[in-house]
């Protein structure tokens, strides 16, 4: 099965959720390797008035390795001049080939500036963005990510999805959740199902608890959607894709086994390796990969002492040196599946005052709410 993203196929259909801090150059070449280079892999959010600023971070968040074809850049904007200007900069200096558009931060230094996925509640708002967005885009298509909406009494999802249209926006992904539950309780699939038939003129991508490729397999059986995006399920999962290739794709791949420790150890040291690689220095890329330790080593073995003290290495001799020192022989444990990441619970949607007041109105939303955050 085949998705498709303007003139970019995607086979089989599965899109890397970009994810602050964590969906760099690096993870992406990992996630890449087990997917044979197929599947959709999305950049961290790139925050529009940094890169029209061409802030010095920013422009390295969006360098994209030789071999990453087509190069999909996340853009998070409030401004549609700015979302404009920093589309066309990417049209005009060549920077992508895809660009999507984020819609879905529940962070609430975000939201109580109007952004994230309080901006769709603003119909006319939203509607700005996607028209500069895409006006300026020329031959790239635009997606977007979005949520259902701010809380149950405040859906957004399917006028999101009739403007999006109306619009030109080639493909929606829709995270099936409100901003009120950030990433608590079960995604609601049936929301899924519910815009794929509000909008059957472009393809509808799926987002919210794909814990394993078999959740992929069900989530498109059961909503009927296009393809699947996945965010904290390949964390340190990376060979999820591999299994997603096997489970989605053209049924060349046999179904892979799940990996020992010992694989694991190895996955382990080339991510930290690429990120050392990647920063232009070891020691900043193993401290870097600290965060990753705890996902990679979910239900094994490992011991409170030497968790500690992998959590604190910081080369590459001393991470191997600490890894060596595992039951490396261990098999994949009952209980690594499942979720993992952020499970905040639910919580207060803080907005703008007088947000609610009308979603038709000509909301303006500052830059401070244009923050470097997580989108999801």
């Amino acid at each position: 099965m085949t998705l498709q993203i303007g003139p970019h196929p995607v086979q089989p259909p599965v899109v890397l959720a970009p994810m602050a801090g964590i969906t760099n150059a690096p993870f992406r070449t990992l996630c890449r390797e087990f997917s044979g280079g197929k599947g959709l892999f999305v950049s961290e959010m790139i925050t529009t008035r940094a890169l029209v600023e061409r802030d010095a971070k920013t422009m390295r968040l969006i360098h994209f390795d030789g071999t990453e074809k087509p190069r999909s850049i996340q853009l998070y904007g409030v401004d549609p001049v700015t979302v404009g200007k920093a589309v066309r900069m990417i049209v005009d200096e060549d920077l992508a080939d895809h660009v999507d558009l984020n819609f879905g931060c529940p962070v609430p230094k975000v939201t109580r500036k109007g952004g994230g996925s309080a901006l769709p509640y603003k119909r006319n708002l939203l509607r700005s963005i996607l028209r500069e967005a895409v006006g300026n885009a020329g031959d790239l298509p635009v997606t977007m990510k979005m949520r259902k909406g701010i809380d149950d009494e405040h859906m957004t999802y399917l006028d999101a999805g009739r403007i999006a249209v109306e619009e030109g926006v080639t493909a929606i992904a829709l995270h099936g959740r409100t901003a009120a539950q950030h990433y608590s309780g079960t995604a609601d699939w049936e929301a899924i199902a519910r815009l794929k038939e509000a909008v059957p003129e472009i393809p509808v991508l799926g987002n919210g608890d794909i814990w394993s490729a078999d959740d992929a397999v069900r989530m498109m059986r059961e909503t009927g959607c296009d393809g699947v995006v996945v965010g904290r399920g390949c964390l340190g999962r990376p060979w999820l894709f591999r299994d997603l290739v096997a489970a989605l794709g053209d049924g060349e791949q046999a179904a892979p086994t799940a990996p020992t420790l010992r694989e694991v150890a190895g996955v382990m040291l080339r991510h930290a390796e690429l990120l050392g690689q990647w920063l232009e220095n070891e020691q900043r890329g193993v401290i870097d990969f600290r965060k990753h330790v705890a996902w990679y080593t979910k239900g094994f073995s490992v011991g409170s002492e030497l968790r500690k003290k992998l959590a604190i290495a910081s080369s590459l001799d001393e991470l191997d040196a600490l890894l060596s020192e595992l039951d490396l022989d261990q098999a994949w444990p009952t209980g690594a599946d499942g979720p993992r990441g952020r499970t905040s619970g639910r919580d207060r949607v803080v907005l703008p005052d007088g947000w609610l007041n009308d979603p038709y109105d000509c909301a303006v939303v500052g830059a401070d709410a244009e923050l470097d955050t997580s989108g999801g």
